[in-house]
This record gives structure tokens, C-alpha cells and sequence, in this order.
């Protein structure tokens, strides 16, 4: 069966891990663009001040607060869904939790709870979204991936590893729905360094506060990505071009990777003075402090990828591309088509004279080889040399004159 995806503005989005950062982003958008949207995460509050927000600016908007590793998590989720909306076109698995921490300093409970939330949870509601979109005719589920999901870097082990295990389910579970037959779309998306409490929301054993390292990207930018998602069949799409290249580079080069990681991707890169906003800090197994898209922190941060417009539109872009090219190609036909400045004959030095007192002779020269058909001054053989044999013949021999 086909998947047929509804536009965005006709569209109801659940979206996990709602509360801040790339979760919060998200509903801001799809709620522009018109979508009725269910934000979902563990801070009431912050739940209600955000749906607010949303509606003040003429959104449709609710929220369910709830801790999104519990059993029946993805049940309750859907029954809001249908109270609110009467249920759901797109389900968004955004809900991690992370920390800064070498594995040898990584708690097995702690490590469980990355798991938990990260993987397991989304786990779960991907199989429940599956089986309801199914029902409803089609849908997407759009499970949000990392970087990290092609290539882990020190003192994020933890989150590395999960983000791998969240890759290695939605590509499986997108080849099982597919051979299926099944109407739902499956897409990953994998941001780069992103613009978000990320780093003060995470436990943090390093000695300084923590930060994403550089290229730092936007979270509109991924909010973009996923709302895209939720209207067309992607199988995946990776936020920042940086980020691309260094997962390229990963597969390409795995070992010059891992050099490369452990030389500029230590503590000292992932390491700021700026501290965590009061009341954000560590939130792996409490909720903290939320309600920002950003950071608190004071760096640059990209507004743009064409690495992801090229993703988006890849057709767009190849056409873009051959435009470019075939302009190109004009342009230097064109420069090789006009005409060359044609340089001034240059005049032949006058012929040197042939006497030895230097007057011309060119007259009796021409006449020479006129008269005589010979090049004047070459020896004539028509005498006998001296003492030369004479031919028994030599009366019969006749000599015909040209």
C-alpha cells in the first residue's frame, strides 16, 4: 500500500519531548504552519505555559504530562490525542536525556536510564504509532537520531550508544513496514550540534559547564527537518553540513575518524565558563527547568544548511546545479567563440644581394635560371677532366640537348 501523507496544516502531531529544545522548537512551527499539535514531556508547567503560547498566537494546541518510559506511556498518549483531536497523523519520538561522562565514570543505572528514555520509550510508541496510523489509513513516525547514531565521541559514550541503537531500530522497523505493505512512513533525522539546553539539562561530570562543540546549528533548523518529515516519505535527513561530512568521513576513514575525535573532541572541546541557567541542571531522572528552544550560551549559531535544502529538495537542487553548470558552459563558449585580435603582417627583411660588393643581384640572378635552367654559380660538368678514360662508344654517344 502507498503512503499517502496529509499537508502539515491538515495534519495532528504528537511530539515527545516537548518541553524544550528541539521538541519545543517543533511545535512552535508545525503549530504556524497549522497543524494542530500535542506536546508531550514530565513538566506540567512548562507543558502549559507552552500550549499557551501556541494558542495566543492562534494555534491549536494541548499537552499530557507523563513520564514517557512508563508502561502504558504510549496508550495514554494516544487517548489524549484522540480526547484533544480526535487522534493523530504524525508521532515525533523526541524525548532523550544525556550526560557528560567518561564510561569508566558511567553508572549501569544511569546508563539504563539513557536507555530508557531514549531508546526503549521510543521503542514502544513507535510500534503503538505504527499500529494506529495503520488503522487510520497512514501516517509518519519521525524518531529523532543523532550524528551520534554513525559515529560516538568521548565523554557522551552513553548517548553515542543510544543514539546507535535508535538508528539500527528505525531502519529495521522501516524495511519490516515496508515489505508489509504497510501505509506509514518511517523517517530518522539526525541533527548535528544544535542550539538547545542540551548540555545544562545533562548530568555532568567534567570539571567545567558543558557545550555542544562547534558548528552549532539552529533548532529551527531541525524543527524544519521534522515537520517536512511529517508531510513526505523521507528515509532519513541530517541537519548540518558539517555534521554530514564528519559522518562521511566516519565511514570512509573510521580509523583517521577516531584520531581525529580523540584529539580534538576531549573535554577541553566540550567545556565552557558559561554555567547552566538556575534550575536546569541534570535532569536524567527529575524534570528540571525548561521552556527555552536555546541555549543560554553566547556562540555562534547557524542559521542556514544547505545541506539539508538539498535533502529536502534534491531534485530542486540537481536542477539548480545542471542550471548553474550549463550557464557555465555558455559562458565559456562564448568567451572561446569571439574573435582573437589578429596581429599586424610582419614584412619579410629584403633578400641579401648576391654580389660581393653587395649590389642586387636579384635580375641576373632570375635571369640566370630562366636562361640556362641551372642555379648560377654551381659547376657545369661538360668538359672531359683531364686524364679521364675515354669510352670505347664515346663517337656513338649522342648528347640531347633539353
Amino acid at each position: 500500500m502507498a503512503v499517502t501523507l496529509k499537508p502539515l496544516s491538515e495534519q495532528t502531531i504528537v511530539i515527545t519531548g516537548a518541553s524544550s529544545g528541539i521538541g519545543l522548537a517543533t511545535a512552535r512551527r508545525a503549530a504556524r504552519e497549522g497543524a494542530r499539535v500535542l506536546l508531550v514531556a514530565r513538566n506540567e508547567d512548562t507543558l502549559r505555559e507552552a500550549v499557551e503560547g501556541i494558542r495566543l498566537r492562534g494555534g491549536k494546541a494541548d499537552h499530557l504530562s507523563i513520564d514517557i518510559t512508563a508502561a502504558d506511556a504510549p496508550e495514554r498518549i494516544g487517548a489524549k490525542a484522540r480526547e484533544a483531536f480526535g487522534g493523530f497523523d504524525t508521532w515525533v519520538n523526541d524525548a532523550a536525556v544525556a550526560l557528560y561522562a567518561r564510561l569508566d565514570e558511567t553508572g549501569i543505572d544511569e546508563q539504563r536510564r539513557v536507555f530508557d528514555v531514549g531508546y526503549f520509550a521510543m521503542v514502544a510508541a513507535s510500534l503503538y504509532a505504527a499500529r494506529e496510523l495503520t488503522a487510520r489509513g497512514g501516517g509518519a513516525i519521525v524518531n529523532i537520531g543523532s550524528i551520534l547514531s554513525d559515529r560516538s565521541v568521548p565523554v557522551q559514550g552513553a548517548y553515542s550508544a543510544m543514539k546507535h541503537a535508535v538508528q539500527g531500530f528505525t531502519e529495521a522497523f522501516r524495511m519490516e513496514l515496508e515489505a508489509d505493505g504497510k501505509p506509514v512512513s518511517v523517517t530518522l533525522v539526525k541533527p548535528a550540534a544544535i542550539d538547545t539546553p542540551y548540555p545544562e539539562h545533562a548530568r555532568n561530570r567534567m570539571d567545567q559547564p558543558a557545550r555542544v562543540p562547534p558548528v552549532v546549528y539552529d533548532p529551527e533548523l531541525v524543527a524544519k527537518a521534522i515537520c517536512f518529515a511529517a508531510a513526505h516519505q523521507k528515509r532519513d535527513l541530517t541537519v548540518g553540513g558539517t555534521g554530514m561530512a564528519m559522518t562521511k568521513m566516519s565511514n570512509l576513514l573510521p580509523r583517521s575518524a577516531d584520531r581525529f575525535m580523540e584529539k580534538f573532541f576531549k573535554e577541553e572541546a566540550q567545556t565552557t565558563d558559561t554555567p547552566a541557567a538556575p534550575g536546569t541542571k541534570d535532569n536524567l531522572f527529575q524534570p528540571r527547568a525548561d521552556g527555552r528552544a536555546r541555549s543560554n550560551q553566547d556562540h555562534y549559531v547557524r542559521k542556514q544548511s544547505l545541506a539539508l535544502e538539498a535533502q529536502m529538495r534534491p531534485w530542486t537542487t540537481a536542477a539548480l546545479l545542471g542550471g548553474i553548470g550549463v550557464a557555465a558552459g555558455m559562458l565559456l563558449s562564448l568567451r572561446g567563440s569571439t574573435p582573437r585580435r589578429t596581429s599586424e603582417p610582419k614584412l619579410l627583411p629584403p633578400p641579401r644581394a648576391h654580389q660581393a660588393d653587395g649590389t642586387d643581384a636579384g635580375a641576373s640572378y632570375a635571369a640566370g635560371i630562366a636562361d640556362e635552367g641551372t642555379i648560377p654559380g654551381e659547376p657545369v660538368f661538360s668538359e672531359r677532366p683531364t686524364g679521364a678514360a675515354v669510352a670505347p662508344n664515346a663517337a656513338e654517344i649522342k648528347v640531347v640537348q633539353p
